[in-house]
Formats: C-alpha cells, structure tokens, sequence
C-alpha cells in the first residue's frame, strides 16, 4: 500500500510568475516618487538660486570692453581687442565650474540619484545661467552708450556693456552638472544586490 503523492505547494513551481504586487508595495513606491518629486523641487530652487552668485563673479572677473567718443560716434578704443569674446569665455568657465560644484553637492546630499534629480540639475542650471546672464549685464556698465559717452567727456575711456554673444554658454552649466552627476553616481551610488548566478534548482528537490 503506497501513500497518497502530496502536490507540491504553487510557490515551489520555478516557473511560475511571481505575485503581483501587493498595496504595501504599491504605498511604498508612491512615497519613495513623493520624496524625488520633493528633493527634485529642492535642488531646482537651489541651484537656480546660484545663478546670483554666478552672476555678480561673472561681473567681476569678465573683461571690459573699453569704448572712447570723438563728440560725434563712439568707437572701440583698441580695434583688436579680445575682450568681448573673453566676456563669454569666462561665463563659459564660471558656468562649467558651477555645474561640476553644484552635481557634487546633490549627489552628497542624496546619493541614490534619480532620474527626477539629473532634470532638476539640468533645468536650474538652465534657469541659474539666466538669472547669472541678467544680473551681471544689469549690474554692469550701462546699456545707454551715448549717454555714458556725453557723461564721460570727449575722448575719455569708459566701459562698454556687458554681453553675452554666444547664448549658447547658457547651457554649460547643466551640461557640466549632468556629466559629473551621472559620473559620481556611477561611480558612488548604491549597487543592486548580484543575484544568484547558479539560481534555483528546477530539477532539485522542490521541482520534482
């Protein structure tokens, strides 16, 4: 007399798909979307709100465009002159930096990364470089030549404004904080667990 076969439970079948996920997961994906959706506003905010900071050294550091009046029209004093180009070669650097600093501070302050955090980088490094661009041409000389040139004098040096003539340096900042961003979190970031490269057995005890 033999004993009856048992069928083995349905979680030993390895085949089987796994179980849906159950309204605990679900919560806790919810939560985790609610927490980059808030870090990601954070570092928008925060990096958008360097670009003040970016704009008063682009102001300092950027080369002055020297403009001189003969009473009639005003000229470039020094016709060779590469100052104007070296205005957006240092907003470039500036901006470059900005975004190398501005990527180390949000991969310290989450080290998880996220896709919501590389757009919050790249977008205030965008809206920062704006603010930078504004602030320093309105914090530097005046945009109304002639009437520096008439409050001047005659033949007397005096600054021309500050420009940007390559927008394109608006994007150098969340060029360079994407880079460094996605470098340190490949480099730092937390590793998946390695799975069992043996897996299970179909044919061992639970699959017979």
């Amino acid at each position: 007399m033999t004993a009856p076969l048992t069928p083995p439970p349905p979680n030993d079948d390895p085949w089987q798909a796994p179980p849906p996920p159950g309204p605990g997961a679900r919560s806790g994906e919810r939560g985790e979307l609610r927490a980059d959706i808030r870090d990601g506003v954070a570092v928008l905010l925060a990096v958008t709100a360097l670009g003040a900071a970016l704009g008063l050294l682009w102001v300092l550091l950027a080369p002055r465009v020297p403009l001189i009046s003969d009473g009639q029209a005003v000229f470039l004093r020094n016709t060779e002159g590469e100052a104007a180009v070296g205005a957006d070669g240092v907003f470039a650097l500036l901006a470059l930096a900005f975004g190398a600093v501005s990527a180390a501070g949000v991969s310290w302050y989450r080290r998880r990364g996220g896709i919501v955090l590389v757009v919050a980088l790249a977008l205030g490094g965008v809206l920062g470089s704006v603010l930078a661009w504004r602030l320093g041409v309105w914090l530097g000389p005046t945009s109304d030549v002639v009437a520096h040139a008439k409050a001047v004098g005659e033949g007397v040096a005096f600054d021309a404004p500050l420009k940007l003539g390559a927008k394109g340096m608006l994007l150098a900042w969340s060029l360079a904080a994407t880079l460094v961003h996605l470098g340190l979190t490949a480099l730092f970031g937390p590793r998946d667990p390695e799975p069992d490269p043996a897996g299970p057995d179909p044919f061992g005890p639970a699959g017979i």
